[in-house]
C-alpha cells in the first residue's frame, strides 16, 4: 500500500478519542501514545485524500450523456386513468433523434424504475426521504447502457415503470405509490420486483383483446432479476421474461443489489420480441465489470432474431427436426416446498404433452443439489448486499455507478419506521449484513461462493445430458395483496405480511448466482380460491447453457409449436 502524503490534520474533526472508540470496534487497543498519533495522522491523511474527490467535480462517462432526442425529456405522473394498475412511476415520450438502426422502429418501451434514464428521477421505489437528504427523488443525468441501445435501435421509451421499494420484494405491494395490481383481478400481485414492467406489458396484451380501457400500456419492457424479479412477475402475468446469461447485457446505469447476480431482461409478449431485445441491448460496453471474457463484443452479438426465424422454418418445413431435442424434467424443482399442486401438475403436463407433440423426447432428471440452491443464494449474497443495495458501495473492481443513486446511510429511526411499514424484508437485507460481519466468518462466505461452482457444474452436468431444463416459474398463481391489519383491525406482524414471499424464488434464484440463462414461459392457468370466474397464469421456467440464450428461446419457440399440434 502506497501513502501518497502525510496530513496535519487542522481541518479534521476526527480526534484520538474518536480513534480510541474505531480501534475498539475491531477488538484491539493502541496502548502507545506515539503510535495512536501516527495511526491518527495517517487517518487524517485519508480523510483529506476522500474529501478532495468528494468536493470534485463528477464525471460523466461520453458513453452515458443522455441520448438526443427529437423532443424534450420532459416527463409527469400519470393520472389514475392513465395508470389503473399503478404499474407507471413517471411517463415521458423519448425517441432518439438519429437512431442508427430501426430494429425497434416504433416499439413502445418501459424501464424499470431502478434503471437509469437521462432527465427523469430515479425512484428505486422507495420514499424519497431513503434517496436524498431533502426529500426528493434525485434526477438522473445518465442513460444506462441499455436505455442508450434501445433509444438507438429506434425504440420510443414511454417511461419508468413502478418497481419494488429497493427491488427487494418478489410480490408487488411494497413500491412506495402503493401496490402494483394484476391486470387479470385487481386487487392480486403482478409479482415483483420487476413489476410495473410486467404488469404494463400484460395489460397491452389483454387491452388489444378488449379493445382498449386498460390505461397507457407498452409493447415492451425492461426488468432487472437479481432471484427471479423478471420471471416471476412474468410468470404471474401470464407473458414471456428472461434472465439472460449472466454478462450478455451491459448492468451499468441501474441500481445494484449485488454485482453477482445482478441481471437487466427482456419482458415482452412474444418470442420475437424477446430475442429483437436481447440483441439490441447485448454486448460488451467497457464499463461493466459483470462483463466477462466471454461477453460477446457488440458487434459479435448473436443474430437472435434470425436464429429463431431460421428456427421456426426449420420446423414448419421439417416438423421431424423436433425429434433432436431432449428436454430435462427437473425432478427437484417439481419438489420445492410450498409448491401448489395445480402448479406443479400443469407445468410437468404441459411440458410433458407439448414437447411431444412437437417430437422432442422429454425426460425426468435428477439435480439433487438444486434443493440447496436458495440456500447456496442466499449464503453468497446476503451477507453483503447491504452493502450494493443499501450503501450504494462499488465492487472493488473498476465500475460506473450511477451518480446520483446515493442511498442515505446510515438508516435513521425514521427510516427503520419507513422501510419496516412499506417492505420489511429491506431491514431485514441491512440486519443481516451486520449480524454477519458480527457472528458469521468471512469465510463462511467466501465457501458459500466456492458452493455457487459446485451447484454451476451440478447444472452444467445435467445439460450435457439434456438440451434445456424445465422446472416450474413462481410456485403459485397470483394471490391477493398482503393486508396491513386482520379482520379485528389488528396490525399484521412482519413475518404475516411476508409470509407469501416466503421460498417464492426457490426455483429462480440458484440460476441468478450461476449464470445461467432461465425464460418464464406461459403454459397454463388456474383458478384462484373462490374465483371461478377469472383465471390466472401459471408460468413454465427453461434454463440452458450458459452463452446459449438463442437455445432456450428456440425451446420456447419448440413448446408452442408442440401446443399448436396438441390443440388441433
Amino acid at each position: 500500500m502506497s501513502i501518497i502524503s502525510l496530513s496535519d490534520g487542522l481541518t479534521s474533526d476526527f480526534t484520538a478519542k474518536h480513534l480510541k472508540e474505531l480501534v475498539a470496534q475491531l477488538s484491539i487497543d493502541i496502548s502507545d501514545s506515539k503510535d495512536s498519533d501516527d495511526y491518527l495522522r495517517l487517518l487524517w491523511s485519508l480523510e483529506g485524500v476522500m474529501k478532495h474527490i468528494d468536493d470534485s467535480p463528477d464525471y460523466i462517462h461520453p458513453a452515458l450523456k443522455p441520448q438526443p432526442v427529437s423532443t424534450s425529456r420532459n416527463f409527469w405522473r400519470p393520472s389514475s386513468e392513465d395508470n389503473p394498475f399503478n404499474a407507471w412511476s413517471h411517463i415521458c415520450d423519448l425517441r432518439a433523434t438519429n437512431p442508427i438502426s430501426s430494429a425497434l422502429k416504433g416499439r413502445t418501451v418501459a424501464i424499470k424504475d431502478n434503471i437509469s434514464v437521462g432527465g427523469l428521477p430515479t425512484t428505486l421505489g422507495a420514499p424519497p426521504s431513503l434517496l436524498s437528504e431533502k426529500a426528493v427523488y434525485p434526477t438522473s443525468p445518465i442513460d444506462a447502457t441499455v436505455v442508450s441501445r434501445l433509444l438507438g435501435a429506434g425504440a420510443v421509451i414511454k417511461g419508468t415503470s413502478t418497481c419494488e421499494c429497493f427491488c427487494a420484494s418478489p410480490l408487488s405491494f411494497t413500491s412506495a405509490t402503493g401496490p402494483v395490481h394484476n391486470p387479470r383481478l385487481h386487487g392480486y400481485t403482478a409479482g415483483g420486483s420487476s413489476s410495473g414492467s410486467c404488469a404494463l406489458v400484460a395489460a397491452h396484451v389483454l387491452a388489444s383483446e378488449r379493445n382498449g380501457g386498460l390505461g397507457k400500456t407498452v409493447e415492451l419492457a425492461i426488468g432487472s432479476d437479481q432471484a427471479g424479479s423478471v420471471r416471476i412477475p412474468a410468470s404471474y402475468n401470464g407473458i414471456y421474461g428472461l434472465k439472460p446469461t449472466f454478462g450478455l447485457i451491459p448492468y451499468t446505469g441501474a441500481a445494484s443489489m449485488s454485482p453477482m447476480i445482478d441481471h437487466l431482461g427482456p419482458i415482452a409478449s412474444r418470442l420475437e420480441d424477446i430475442a429483437g431485445l436481447i440483441e439490441v441491448m447485448a454486448g460488451y460496453d467497457g464499463l461493466d465489470p459483470r462483463m466477462t471474457p466471454e461477453s460477446p463484443l457488440i458487434n459479435r452479438v448473436k443474430p437472435y432474431s434470425q436464429l429463431l426465424a431460421a428456427f421456426r422454418q426449420q420446423l414448419k418445413s421439417k416438423p421431424e427436426a423436433g425429434r433432436t431435442w431432449r428436454i430435462g424434467l427437473l425432478i427437484e424443482s417439481f419438489q420445492i416446498p410450498g409448491i401448489a399442486p395445480e402448479v406443479r401438475d400443469t407445468v410437468r403436463k404441459a411440458a410433458s404433452e407439448f414437447f411431444k407433440a412437437a417430437g422432442a423426447t422429454v425426460v425426468d432428471i435428477s439435480v439433487p443439489i438444486h434443493r440447496d440452491g436458495p440456500i447456496i443464494w442466499t449464503a453468497s449474497t446476503r451477507p453483503s448486499m447491504s452493502s450494493w443495495l443499501c450503501q450504494g458501495k462499488p465492487s472493488g473492481h473498476l465500475s460506473y455507478l450511477s451518480p446520483h443513486i446515493q442511498p442515505i446511510w446510515p438508516p435513521t429511526q425514521d427510516t427503520y419506521e419507513i422501510i419496516t411499514a412499506s417492505n420489511p424484508a429491506l431491514t431485514n437485507i441491512m440486519l443481516s449484513e451486520q449480524f454477519s460481519q458480527r457472528f458469521i466468518s468471512a469465510g463462511t462466505e467466501a465457501k458459500a461462493h466456492r458452493k455457487v461452482f459446485e451447484l454451476r457444474d451440478a447444472y452444467d452436468k445435467a445439460l450435457e445430458e439434456v438440451d434445456v431444463l424445465v422446472t416450474p416459474c413462481a410456485p403459485t398463481i397470483a394471490m391477493p395483496h398482503p393486508r396491513s391489519v386482520d379482520s379485528q383491525g389488528r396490525s399484521l406482524s412482519i413475518l404475516e405480511r411476508l409470509e407469501h414471499s416466503i421460498g417464492l424464488t426457490s426455483n429462480t434464484c440458484p440460476f441468478n448466482v450461476t449464470g445461467h440463462p432461465a425464460l418464464n414461459v406461459p403454459c397454463g392457468f388456474s383458478n384462484p380460491p373462490g374465483r371461478s370466474e377469472i383465471s390466472l397464469p401459471i408460468g413454465m421456467q427453461i434454463i440452458g447453457r450458459r452463452w446459449c440464450d438463442e437455445q432456450v428461446i428456440m425451446a420456447a419457440a419448440l413448446f408452442e409449436m408442440g401446443r399448436e399440434l396438441a390443440s388441433q
